[in-house]
């Protein structure tokens, strides 16, 4: 009776302790804290291991803790190519991290049910239960062992083998698809079947190719879809021309890139007696051919998106629809939605119409075309004389919209981006930043514009909306914001509450110094993703209080979505509000979740060819800026072609460089020399991992 009476009180004893402990204890930490003996300890040990058994403790790494006290996680499995990964858990602002020794049977995309654990001092997870597999294929390169055939996923996923069947005849290095036929656990391999050979890269340009594989992005359509396409007239129909707004006889044109095929948008801008701006945005109705619950309409929600890679362009509706019916191509009858707004001279939205119309467009400009009308080149004016006027008027009206939207706060990322140009072959030629100047941003203008305007008539109306919205930056973020800015030498006050004005400013004061766009890459790091939410929650970014996507219904669907909305509140239809609600809650989170994958894949391919393209200038030095340091080395992007590579720490061979984190710098322990952000350095190309568009650099001094 006393032996078990003492036992209770010991087990009240450990469980109390552990659960006011902050971290597991080790088992002496455990008889120490208890001031258990050595006598004792045997007994402790017992204790323990019954605790374990009963499944009211549990031990990881020889410490033991409460069970029940963590935190469960259901997330996605981010992987790296050294080994490690971290988990995308919804509505965490921090992925968490995962050890090597979990991620030895995860795959990129996996769901996961993992439980929070501090390990060293850390957040970290461990894997509970895998949930859902992301991929039953995937795509790798093929290597032979002896008699053994193994497949490297040429992806994040790096760090893992499949043993393979049905590669005896291939050379090694050949990239392959490959079905998964079993998937790997702590102890053993994955197991895969070859199932298409891709050929091999020193034989074939495969990247892009291998990058719809990698990522199942469909490259052909349904046959239900194609015979749906068919039927689709080839002209406006008279009779839904007499149903529209006749604007045939405007004089309204395009601004697109020099490339584009498909025109969403068309404008046009009348000056009115009183000196007020009357601006026509002109959107493509797609929603007049591709109905709801069609098979087009299924496949369109499926995508989501047009991707764009460098070489080619996955639409998100087929060609007849995306370059032909809906394309607001010139001098050619077509079906639009107008947003109508009427601006006075200091920008003020002073009323606005929406409805659906018929229209001509006069020109089609590309941005090049549209600068040279406004600055005045004589050979286009010759060409377009009609349109130098209604340019010109445009841009007074945009100075006029983006300074009042500069004075509200709307924050200008403005972030150089790289063009990469290719050949007929799909192969990169060249690397330069893409230029914008007043044409992009005149067009950029009304768009939003028109987006606003848009928003706030659903709003207004109290209708259902599918809106585009960018919540406040999480002030964890902005305060590793203000630490790298603090190593760059600036300083500046926390403020109470975070607004658009305070991000405008730190911005500005870094204009036209060398850290210029590192120090915008570094703001927009900061702040939240933008999404699609059927709950207004405002546009930070932009300083708006109500935003929604009206502008691209041939390459976005939520486009598509809201003009179905505008159309039915325009006619005054009923709509359960709830049940849209719940409708659009579903749509948001699809759409958010497509365009990061379409984010994910145009930031790839532009990686690979740039990887590509840097190839045959292995040797060659160039100058650049520091634009990240992490514990194994330093980032540094080469400046005019905006091509990245990591200078690894252990090329520094002229001191021991330490990884000094809240100063964002890498320090030489007997030079004392700095590497930080923002540092302007110069470099060389060692190598370069075409496949995973990586390139190796290191310093050229």
């Amino acid at each position: 009776m006393g032996d078990e009476q003492d036992k209770k009180v010991e087990e009240a004893e450990v469980l109390s302790l552990l659960k006011e402990s902050k971290r597991p204890k080790t088992f002496l930490q455990i008889s120490s804290a208890l001031g258990v003996d050595k006598k004792g300890r045997k007994s402790l040990k017992k204790l323990l291991k019954r605790l374990k058994r009963e499944g009211k403790l549990l031990v990881e790494r020889g410490r033991y803790r409460v069970a029940g006290q963590e935190e469960v996680l259901v997330g996605k499995v981010i992987p790296y190519p050294a080994g490690f990964g971290f988990l995308e858990v919804e509505g965490r602002s921090k992925d968490v991290y995962i050890p090597h020794f979990e991620m030895k049977r995860l795959m990129a995309g996996d769901t996961v049910k993992a439980r929070l654990v501090e390990f060293k001092g850390k957040k970290e997870v461990r894997v509970e239960r895998i949930l859902k597999r992301a991929k039953k294929e995937l795509v790798g390169k093929v290597e032979r062992n002896r008699k053994r055939c193994y497949f490297y996923p040429l992806d994040e996923n790096s760090h893992l083998v499949f043993s393979a069947k049905g590669c005896d005849e291939l050379k090694d290095g050949t990239i392959a698809v490959a079905k998964v036929v079993s998937y790997p656990s702590k102890r053993t391999k994955g197991k895969v079947e070859l199932k298409e050979v891709l050929g091999h890269p020193q034989e074939k340009f495969l990247a892009m190719e291998l990058l719809i594989r990698k990522y199942n992005l469909p490259t052909d359509y349904p046959s239900e879809v194609i015979e749906e396409l068919n039927d689709l007239p080839e002209e406006v129909p008279q009779r839904e021309i007499k149903r529209r707004k006749d604007l045939r006889e405007q004089l309204c044109f395009t601004i697109d890139p020099e490339k584009a095929r498909d025109f969403d948008d068309a404008v046009a801008v009348e000056i009115t007696p009183e000196g007020n701006f009357r601006l026509f945005v002109h959107i493509a109705d797609v929603s007049y051919y591709v109905r709801e619950g069609t098979a087009l309409d299924r496949e369109a929600y499926k995508r989501g998106y047009t991707f764009y890679l460098p070489d080619r362009a996955l639409h998100m509706l087929p060609e007849k629809l995306s370059a032909y019916l809906c394309s607001l191509r010139p001098q050619e009858d077509k079906l639009a939605f107008t947003c109508e707004m009427l601006f006075d001279k200091k920008g003020k939205l002073l009323s606005y119409e929406i409805y659906e119309s018929v229209i001509r467009s006069k020109a089609r400009l590309t941005y090049r075309e549209a600068l040279s009308l406004i600055v005045g080149e004589p050979s286009l004016e010759d060409k377009y004389p009609q349109l130098v006027k209604p340019l010109r008027d445009m841009e007074l009206l945009y100075r006029i919209l983006s300074r009042k939207r500069w004075e509200r706060g709307s924050i200008d990322f403005d972030l150089p981006e790289a063009e990469v140009i290719v050949d007929e072959y799909g192969e990169p030629t060249a690397v330069m930043p893409y230029e914008r100047h007043v044409a992009h941003r005149l067009i950029e203008h009304f768009m939003v514009s028109a987006n606003e305007t848009v928003a706030m008539h659903l709003e207004n109306l109290l209708f259902p909306c599918i809106y585009r919205v960018h919540e406040p930056p999480d002030p964890e973020k902005v305060d590793n914001l203000l630490e790298i800015l603090a190593g760059l030498g600036y300083k500046v006050r926390k403020p109470n509450r975070f607004v658009p004005k305070f991000f405008q400013r730190i911005i500005e004061d870094f204009e036209g110094k060398p850290e210029e766009h590192l120090v915008r890459f570094l703001t927009l790091r900061a702040m939240n993703r933008a999404k699609y939410s059927p709950v207004n929650l405002g546009h930070f970014g932009l300083a708006s209080e109500h935003y929604a996507h009206f502008t691209s219904p041939i390459r976005r669907y939520a486009d598509l979505v809201l003009h179905r909305l505008l159309k039915k509140a325009i006619k005054g239809q009923f709509l359960d509000f709830d049940e849209s609600v719940a409708y659009l809650e579903e749509v948001s989170a699809h759409l958010s979740e497509q365009e990061r994958l379409a984010d994910q894949v145009e930031r790839e391919a532009i990686d690979i060819m740039k990887a590509r393209f840097m190839k045959s200038r292995i040797g060659e030095e160039f100058e650049g800026i520091i634009t990240g340091v992490v514990p194994f080395g330093i980032f540094v992007e080469i400046k005019d072609i905006l091509v990245e590579g990591l200078v690894r720490i252990g090329s520094l061979e002229d001191d021991e460089y330490l990884f000094d984190e809240p100063a964002h710098r890498l320090v030489g322990v007997r030079t004392g020399k700095i590497y930080r952000l923002g540092d302007s350095v110069r470099v060389k190309v060692l190598s370069v991992d075409e496949e995973r568009g990586k390139i190796d650099m290191c310093l050229a001094d």
